[in-house]
């Protein structure tokens, strides 16, 4: 047996079998383009898997060295990748520029890092490997725009005819000519290698004067440029000064290519990942920087904490409450893996954990109440009571005693509105209970909240709660 093939067997054992085969069938048979920034989401879509399940089986396919896992910083005007790294640590907390789009962006892991999977070169050579031997829209297609742009062949065809006055390649150390017929339009010469962009705005009078503009494309990044020119001809010069293959591509940047980038698909994001019980347990190495600092605009945050267990302890003994309390855990780790979360951290018997969206909290948090009726069902007792709060809001992704946690206002509103409980309720705040899906939740179960105001400790003001009952 082959060392591949050794691999694909353990990754049969470490994965959902429908999924291990799948990724499997992607290695061996997919096309190129199809192994390189892998949209799990998508591939789940397409092969009718479980989301989870697949994201769960590309991580044991990185950890085994199968694929590559990358974090791409997108733009979140035109999805192009801005950054490229290849591991969480290499995120950087300042300013990213987008050329073709000329704006600036505070990183965010909400929805501009993707995380995708390219295989492994030792596993498979693919063209994407070197990405500068690409052919110019499949550079675009595979290393430019992220795997959120959907772009078919039909739209890539109505780029390329519709939306593009010329391109070409550009090798090192080489200088080109274009000519070109100016339109009365708004036109953008961007090239996606150095992320450089000159706009051009093309008003006024048609002249038969040919207008002169020259480029230089080199490793500065330069910054966007921008002058006015009449409708007519230009002699567009080109001169690479970079180093690497440059792909200048004159686009016109009106309604077809806005429409063509509007085009856009679900992909997993950073802020997915780190609410994956999966990565969690799997890429611990990949960990933030303890001075790495990640902004995270919205994540949905569920405290929980065992009522009374000094008093169980001194009722049933402590063999006896180590037994209830590992069951109470067991259940409650496995309710927030099935609902899209992930465990931060335990406290004692308290729990943490994190979800992309306010409804999986809520439907986790009625499934672990369900999970210790039954648990006290089993044992004709009621030992077992957990109190809850889920409060949804902005923080940072950082690293605290060697763990990625995190920290800010949200998280201590979460904690605090926890400890309202005093038996089996659950409490939520207002960004919870406002989420439209939070709300058909509690429909679908008859469960009418309950309005309340809380001084909550450390919080200056009073908060609005809602005690699911």
């Amino acid at each position: 047996m082959s060392d591949i093939e050794a691999q694909f067997s353990l990754l049969r054992q470490s994965a959902d079998p429908a999924v291990a085969d799948a990724i499997v069938r992607l290695v061996k048979d997919g096309k190129d383009p199809e192994l390189n920034r892998v949209n799990a989401l998508d591939f789940s879509k397409r092969a009718s898997l479980d989301e989870e399940k697949t994201i769960s089986g590309f991580l044991q396919a990185a950890k085994l060295g199968l694929f590559d896992l990358g974090w791409n910083v997108l733009c979140p005007g035109c999805s192009g990748v801005l950054d490229v790294h290849d591991t969480l640590k290499a995120l950087r907390p300042d300013d990213y520029h987008c050329g073709l789009c000329a704006c600036g962006y505070e990183c965010s892991v909400d929805e501009q890092v993707e995380v995708a999977f390219t295989v492994a070169r030792r596993v498979r050579r693919i063209a994407a490997h070197d990405p500068h031997s690409l052919p110019l829209w499949d550079y675009y297609k595979q290393v430019f725009w992220s795997s959120g742009i959907d772009l078919n062949e039909d739209s890539l065809s109505s780029l390329v005819d519709e939306v593009t006055l010329d391109s070409l390649e550009l090798p090192p150390g080489e200088k080109a000519v274009l000519s070109l017929q100016l339109p009365a339009q708004f036109i953008i010469v961007f090239e996606p290698v150095t992320h450089s962009a000159q706009f051009i705005d093309v008003q006024g009078e048609p002249t038969r004067e040919r207008q002169q503009l020259s480029l230089i494309y080199n490793k500065a990044h330069p910054p966007t440029g921008s002058t006015t020119m009449r409708p007519g001809p230009l002699r567009l010069s080109l001169d690479n000064q970079s180093g690497v293959r440059t792909l200048p591509t004159v686009f016109i940047a009106a309604d077809p290519l806005h429409d063509l980038l509007g085009h856009r698909r679900p992909f997993l994001t950073a802020k997915r990942m780190l609410s994956n019980q999966t990565f969690r347990d799997v890429f611990k190495a990949d960990n933030l920087h303890v001075d790495q600092r990640l902004k995270i605009t919205s994540l949905t945050f569920l405290f929980t904490d065992l009522k009374g267990s000094t008093a169980l302890y001194e009722r049933v003994g402590d063999l006896a409450a180590f037994d209830l309390v590992r069951a109470h855990f067991s259940a409650l780790l496995e309710i927030i893996a099935a609902e899209k979360g992930a465990v931060v951290k335990t406290i004692g018997d308290a729990v943490m954990a994190t979800f992309v969206r306010p409804e999986h909290a809520l439907a986790a948090g009625l499934k672990m109440r369900a999970a210790m009726d039954r648990l006290n069902a089993e044992r004709g007792a009621k030992d077992l009571v957990v109190k809850i709060g889920i409060h949804e809001g902005p923080c940072l992704a950082v690293m605290l005693n060697e763990r990625q946690d995190y920290f800010g206002q949200t998280v201590n509103i979460a904690a605090r509105v926890q400890s309202l409980s005093t038996s089996q309720e659950i409490h939520i705040t207002a960004p919870v209970n406002d989420a439209p899906e939070v709300a058909s939740i509690l429909a679908q179960a008859a469960i009418k909240p309950i309005q309340k105001h809380a001084a909550l400790r450390g919080i200056a003001d009073k908060m609005v709660v809602y005690e699911i009952p």
